[in-house]
Formats: C-alpha cells, sequence, structure tokens
C-alpha cells in the first residue's frame, strides 16, 4: 500500500511539474486538413516546442468551441485566447478591411503579400489591435474566381443583367452593380441550391470553397478571374496577452511566423490540387467551360472595377488604396 501511494505520489509530482503555466484554446471552423487547420495545429506544436512546455495550445476546429460569429465576443472576456476569423467579421470594428473586398486590388500573390507585410498590413492589424485584440498577422484562403449558369463571362459587360450572389459586403454590391449585373447577398450555407434552382445565375469564390461546396456542379461556365482575395486575421485575447510574459510572446509571434509562412505554401498547395480536380471535372463530362483571361482581358475588368473605388475613399481611407496599389508597382 506505501508501495503504491509512492508511485501515486510521484506520477502527481512529475504531472504537476509537466504541466503548462499557459492553456491557449485556439478556436477556429474549418476542418483540421485545410490549410487554416493544418497552420493551427503547426502553431500549437511549435509553441509547445519552443516554450518548452510552459504553453500549451489546445486547438478547437470545426467550430467546435464556438463559431466565428462569437468567438470575438468570447475573446473579450478570455474565455478563448486565439482565433482566425475571416475579414468580414471584423469590418463592424474596422470598416477599413473592406480593402480586401476591393476587386482587382491586386496583381497577383506577391503583390498580395507585399501588401499584407508591409506598411498598409501593419497599419490594419494596429486598428484591430486598438479595438481590444492582439492581431498578429493574416493567413491566406485564396483569390476569387468567377462563375455563372448562362454564358462565358470574359468581359466585363457579359455579366450584365446576371444576378450574383454576394456576401453582405457594401464593396461587393457596388462592384456587380457597376458590372450592370444584379448582387443577391446569400447566406453562404444556401448558395449551392441558389444556383441549383436559378435563384441566382453566378458567384464568385475561392477555388477551395468552389470544390468543396461543389458549385462547379451547378454552374455552366468559370472564368480564373483572380479578381478578389480571401482571407482570415489571426488574433489574440487581450486579457491573455497581458498575463503572458515578454519572452513568451516572443515565443508565440516566433511560431506564428513559421505557421504563416507554411499556411501559404498549404493555401497555394490545395488552390492548384482543387483547380486541378474541377478541369479534370470539366474535361471528363463537357460540363464546365473554363476561361482563364488574358492580360488584355485583365485589363479590361480593372479598368471597369476600380472605376468604384472612389465610392469607398471615405470608409477605407484613400490613402490605405493608394499605398496598397502603389506596393505593386
Amino acid at each position: 500500500m506505501k508501495l503504491l501511494k509512492g508511485l501515486l505520489s510521484a506520477a502527481l509530482i512529475a504531472s504537476l511539474a509537466t504541466a503548462a503555466d499557459y492553456v491557449i484554446k485556439f478556436s477556429h471552423v474549418v476542418s483540421p486538413n485545410t490549410p487554416k487547420g493544418k497552420a493551427a495545429d503547426y502553431f500549437a506544436k511549435r509553441v509547445e516546442e519552443l516554450s518548452h512546455g510552459k504553453i500549451k495550445v489546445e486547438v478547437y476546429p470545426n467550430a467546435q468551441l464556438c463559431g466565428d460569429k462569437v468567438v470575438l465576443r468570447k475573446m473579450k472576456f478570455n474565455a478563448v485566447q486565439m482565433a482566425a476569423p475571416s475579414f468580414s467579421k471584423f469590418t463592424g470594428l474596422v470598416p477599413q478591411l473592406a480593402l480586401f473586398d476591393l476587386p482587382f486590388l491586386f496583381k497577383d500573390e506577391n503583390h498580395l503579400h507585399k501588401v499584407l507585410d508591409g506598411e498598409v498590413g501593419k497599419k490594419l492589424l494596429d486598428m484591430v489591435t486598438k479595438k481590444g485584440y492582439v492581431a498578429l498577422g493574416y493567413w491566406d484562403n485564396g483569390f476569387k474566381q468567377i462563375s455563372d449558369s448562362k454564358r462565358p463571362l470574359i468581359k466585363p459587360e457579359d455579366c450584365k443583367g446576371l444576378k450574383f450572389r454576394v456576401m453582405s459586403s457594401k464593396v461587393l454590391i457596388e462592384q456587380f452593380r457597376a458590372l450592370g449585373a444584379i448582387p443577391v447577398v446569400l447566406p453562404f450555407s444556401e448558395v449551392y441550391s441558389a444556383l441549383q434552382q436559378g435563384v441566382v445565375d453566378g458567384q464568385e469564390n475561392t477555388i477551395s470553397n468552389i470544390y468543396t461546396k461543389k458549385f462547379y456542379e451547378v454552374q455552366r461556365y468559370m472564368t480564373l478571374s483572380n479578381h478578389g482575395y480571401l482571407g482570415y486575421m489571426v488574433v489574440v485575447s487581450k486579457a491573455f496577452w497581458k498575463k503572458l510574459p515578454d519572452n513568451l510572446k516572443k515565443v508565440v509571434k516566433e511560431a506564428f511566423k513559421e505557421a504563416t509562412a507554411k499556411e501559404r505554401i498549404w493555401a497555394k498547395e490545395l488552390n492548384n490540387d482543387q483547380l486541378a480536380k474541377i478541369k479534370e471535372y470539366a474535361k471528363r463530362t463537357g460540363k464546365l467551360e473554363i476561361d482563364t483571361l488574358t492580360p488584355e482581358q485583365r485589363k479590361a475588368w480593372e479598368t471597369k472595377l476600380r472605376s468604384i473605388y472612389p465610392k469607398f475613399y471615405d470608409t477605407i481611407g484613400k490613402d490605405l488604396i493608394e499605398k496598397a496599389i502603389k506596393a505593386g508597382e
């Protein structure tokens, strides 16, 4: 009996010795095998390694802990320590984040990352931090493509009269109005059935969203336009951050930097892999036509849609928009 008690005491002491000093509950709404999910798991692993077990990160995927609609509120009370919501969840706090909804703002991936990692990106992170969070940085989803069921979308005027589903965004509503199209705001969960039933003719989304939700099965045409961007902002609870010693804050930042580099690679790989699968479906069935804009065609779209920018100078800031454009020059 004494020996048993001694063993139990030793086990208890060992468990207490290895217990983490700080726990981070990291909530996100996607599956673990997505770029964001994989990056969250990688971040957790690196934090624990770099902190020598002083920080434990518990990752809760698939909205197991809570959805993005409530996570920011929970973070205010330190019920959740970390999250990575889409930009749209922050625009009520920081309207300037509507910058990322502007069509044809970024020439390519390199231009995008220059903005995210540069002066404009830092300024937006600071704005979110001033609202009661610690904004660490950005993770990619991808560039948006456009599709419809009526005709190929090669020129801007090809959209005229068509109904497109959009997120609840003033920029995106204005984008389709400028094309002579009819924007229809619908929840993401209703997009497939709306396309299938003809409630809307088309939609815009990243390749991962188009593939995983099978939008390509209920569309006749898809244009690889890369006209807009969808991404996530990774934030930490300010209450938790204040309690964390400076040396461990450095650990979190270093692990996040490493995870971000990995996430960008995984996002690009996933985009390429899923696009190949959509192209294979198109070739096999003949039910989908995929077009890629030439540089000249892209320029026509860009000229048409950048005309809406002045309407958002007051909301987003002319200076931010111009600096984002200049980063690609």
